[in-house]
Formats: structure tokens, sequence, C-alpha cells
């Protein structure tokens, strides 16, 4: 049986083969992509990494360099930005 802490659905479950026997590994879960808060498409230049690595990451590598960067795509941003004028 596995501890308790490893009952979690939180943790993924990978069976990885060794020579004598096929061993269970538990792995945090990949971060889900960025998506746009207005369109919902997948974010292009946003790293999509756990917290602990995006604090290492450089503010460029972070996001795109554009208003709205990390939050909206850039056609919802055109469109945004259109309106406000």
């Amino acid at each position: 049986m596995p501890r308790g802490s490893r009952k979690s659905r939180t943790l993924r479950r990978i069976h990885v083969k060794t020579p004598k026997h096929n061993k269970l590994v538990y792995a945090k879960r990949k971060p889900h992509k960025a998506k746009c808060n207005m369109c919902g498409k997948v974010l292009h230049g946003v790293a999509s990494v756990r917290p602990y690595k995006m604090a290492k990451l450089s503010k460029t590598e972070k996001r795109p360099e554009r208003p709205y960067a990390g939050m909206l795509c850039s056609a919802c941003v055109r469109l945004k930005i259109k309106s406000e004028i």
C-alpha cells in the first residue's frame, strides 16, 4: 500500500521499467499552459513551469514584452487598445 501522502491524485504515477521489475514512481504533474483571459487561446512566449523554476527565469523569459503580457494574447491586446482609443 502506498503511504497516505501518495494516495492523492495530485501526484502522477509513472511506471519505470528497471532490469528486475517495473517500479512505481510518484512525480508532480506538469503545470497547464497559460491561456488568454478573453478568448482562451494558449499564450505563446509564456513559460509553463513550476513556481520554483519560474523564480529562476529572467523577466523576459517569463512573458513577452508588451502591454497585458501573460494575461491576453496579441490579438486581444490589439482589440483592447483599439477600443480604448
